[in-house]
């Protein structure tokens, strides 16, 4: 996990993972290892039955680990469920990494061993704190969908300005032409009929000029409105940070 990475308007990883695990600097650094910046990007979108079949096939277990936890995360009412899921997969885990380490060790890949026997430190970790995990993960997850609703929202508000702010350029422009057009016209009409059309003129550009202040005042609420979301985002992230902190 990049620990440092920065979602928008929202915690670094190492922020919020520092203030869900305390002084917990063993838990702190499995889990800055195991939990995902986006869960629902990274998580695989096979079921978990699949991921556990395959790794069975392959030896690596860690999409199926990180499908259990973040659906453990998301699902308390299956707790106890996840729970053994998730020491299940992390006891195959350490087979298959013993198996491993005995093979590379018998090749003298010293280095590689050392990295396999702390991914067997970590799984019994996972085995004997499996709860404590799922609670944070719980915390650290939610947060995260928050952001990323959050997010999305904002963009999708952004987007509907910037076609808005296109449709008023293109309006404007296509006046403008309407407006030229005409007074091309008029320089082949009669006197009648050319007062009648500047008449005309006059009206269709007192109209425009109304629409365009309209657009602007939309856009100035639309600003307003913006800033006032996200200051109501902004307490509500410091809000849970504080409650955090405060557990």
């Amino acid at each position: 996990m990049a620990k440092k990475e920065e979602t928008k308007q929202g915690e670094t990883q190492e922020s919020l993972l520092k203030d869900l695990c305390g002084n917990d600097a063993r838990l702190y650094d499995f889990l800055g290892e195991y939990l995902l910046e986006h869960p629902l990007e990274g998580t695989s979108q096979k079921s978990l039955d699949i991921l556990t079949e395959e790794a069975e096939k392959s030896g690596n277990f860690r999409p199926a680990v990180d499908k259990a936890i973040f659906e453990g995360s998301q699902k308390p009412g299956e707790r106890e469920r996840y729970i053994k899921v998730i020491q299940n997969l992390a006891l195959k885990t350490i087979q298959a990494t013993q198996q491993e380490k005995e093979r590379v060790a018998k090749e003298g890949l010293t280095n590689r061993a050392a990295s396999l026997e702390k991914r067997i430190e970590n799984q019994k970790l996972m085995c004997e704190r499996t709860e404590e995990l799922l609670n944070v993960a719980c915390k650290f997850y939610n947060e995260k969908l928050t952001e990323s609703a959050e997010n999305a929202r904002r963009d999708e508000r952004k987007s509907q300005k910037t076609q808005a702010e296109a449709v008023g350029i293109r309006t404007e422009e296509l006046e403008k032409a309407k407006r030229e057009a005409r007074k091309k016209e008029e320089k082949k009409m009669g006197k009648e009929e050319k007062r009648e059309a500047e008449i005309q003129d006059k009206k269709d550009e007192l109209e425009a000029v109304a629409r365009k202040e309209a657009r602007k005042v939309k856009s100035e609420e639309a600003e307003r409105e913006e800033a006032r979301i996200g200051e109501l985002e902004k307490k509500g992230q410091e809000t849970r940070q504080k409650e955090r902190k405060g557990n």
